[in-house]
């Protein structure tokens, strides 16, 4: 029996072990209602169109914080699909959306339009 219980931790062990190693990636990628709780901050300019943020302003921060929790290839491939999944429920508002980015002087690495591809 001594020996049965220390296979059996061993085998918890690995499997702890693998799901550290292979969990990261699952771990590190961006929640959508992270990045919907972030866009809400551009809720006047997203529904109206108007006034256009300003750099510094709380919708430009929000840009900017989408900006670096796309820190990685996956981050920024999960903030793009929370952002098209957005963009496929506020359609009319889609333009106002894409410009966000260029109006705060933000890159996100990616266009937000509803054709794009977040995979590549």
């Amino acid at each position: 029996m001594g020996s049965g219980k220390g296979w059996a931790i061993g085998v918890v062990m690995m499997g702890v072990v693998m799901l550290l190693s292979c969990g990261a990636s699952a771990i590190s990628t961006v929640e959508c209602s992270t990045v919907t709780s972030l866009i809400s901050n551009c809720s006047d300019f997203v529904t109206h169109g108007s006034p256009d943020p300003a750099v510094g302003s709380p919708c430009c921060n929000a840009v900017l914080s989408l900006n670096k929790i796309g820190n990685t290839v996956d981050n920024r491939r999960s903030v793009c699909s929370c952002l098209m999944g957005l963009i496929a429920t506020y359609n009319p508002n889609a333009t106002a959306m894409a410009t966000l980015p260029s109006l705060c002087g933000i890159s996100l690495g990616f266009t937000i339009e509803p054709t794009t591809d977040c995979n590549t």
